[in-house]
């Protein structure tokens, strides 16, 4: 669907400078790809030189923005949301489920199933199961007995969701996920590794989205609990009894073992290790390949491995990286020293 640039500036609250507002543009790209009749963004200041070589049409660049550049400006308070918002004008449109039981799916006895709700080819969904309202259930997923889905949830294909498992409204969880496995527990005894029963429940509240391929184990007692709005990326595992907090960002390849919190706005980068039951404080920030052994303050941002404070792993960093030049350096002294004698 075309557009103009002055109906994208409306589009996503910006203010449009040294264009053509009647400009027709036809869609958006990044800053290396776009062309003459399409939009790109500026996000991240390493991209500057790139865009500046744009030839993109208009560019979304912050209300600050003071460099001079080739591409039209449309200021605006967030680039990335507002070129989000005009790749979904032009984005094709969203692809519909009919209504209905597919007949080769599988409804045991004592399903409730609410208005509107679809249900895809081969899934299985398991008696005394409950799903909500406008809710798809993708093909060959299967939902355990006694599991409750909420109202316009998104199961892609091949999601297993567990028994007892508890969704809430708005959860989207992509293919291959598993929620509510059993948790890894074991207890050693007379030489060999005994299973302990696994027999809590996963919680998922409103709004989350969890990626392809992620695992949710199911809780020894209680629950494991991912609490409204988070968002986990892909290849994620989440432990026993774990605990994330409200709008938490989890990301690609990070493991959270038994038993630990987090708190509210965490963000874990991608491939962080978590230790089993420690407390992660709201709005914390941990960096990339981390590995976190001990509690984190709320606020904080730590890094590395063992994670601490990233102003402190940093400097331990940048004293590694000078440990040949000193090894250099004392050699040398004691050569000298050798040399008079010194000992």
């Amino acid at each position: 669907m075309n557009t103009t640039l002055a109906e994208l500036a409306t589009l996503t609250g910006g203010t449009l400078e040294n264009a053509n507002p009647d400009l027709p543009i036809s869609g958006a790209a990044a800053v290396t790809d776009a062309t003459g009749d399409q939009v790109t963004f500026f996000g991240n200041a390493r991209y500057l030189p790139a865009l500046k070589q744009s030839k993109a049409a208009a560019a979304f660049v912050p209300l600050d923005f003071a460099e001079q550049i080739g591409p039209a400006l449309i200021r605006v308070a967030n680039p990335s949301l507002a070129f989000a918002q005009a790749v979904e004008r032009f984005a094709p449109e969203a692809i519909v489920h009919a209504p209905g039981v597919h007949p080769t799916a599988v409804v045991g006895p004592d399903v409730t199933l609410g208005e509107g709700v679809s249900i895809q080819p081969y899934a299985v969904i398991e008696r005394g199961a409950a799903i909500g309202a406008g809710s798809v259930i993708g093909a060959y997923v299967f939902i355990g007995q006694e599991s409750k889905v909420g109202q316009q949830c998104h199961l892609h294909p091949h999601v297993t969701v567990r028994e007892r498992t508890i969704l809430g409204s708005r959860v989207i969880i992509h293919s291959g996920t598993v929620v509510g496995s059993d948790g890894f527990g074991y207890e050693f005894s007379e030489g060999r590794h005994v299973k302990i029963p696994q027999i809590g429940c996963v919680q998922i509240d409103d709004d989350v989205e969890i990626g392809a391929n992620v695992t949710i184990d199911r809780a020894r007692f209680g629950r494991t609990w991912i609490q409204e709005g988070t968002k986990i990326d892909n290849l994620v595992q989440i432990a026993h009894n774990v605990v994330v907090g409200k709008h938490s960002i989890i990301v690609s390849q990070a493991g959270i073992s038994g038993s630990s919190k987090l708190g509210q706005y965490v963000t874990l980068a991608g491939q962080v290790g978590i230790v089993g039951h420690i407390e992660i404080g709201d709005r914390a920030i941990v960096g990339a390949q981390s590995g976190v052994s001990k509690n984190i303050p709320a606020g904080e941002t730590w890094f590395g491995y063992p994670a601490g404070p990233i102003r402190e792993t940093k400097e331990r960093l940048a004293y590694i990286g000078r440990l040949e030049k000193l090894y250099a350096r004392v050699r040398k002294l004691e050569q000298v020293l050798d040399a008079k004698g010194i000992s």
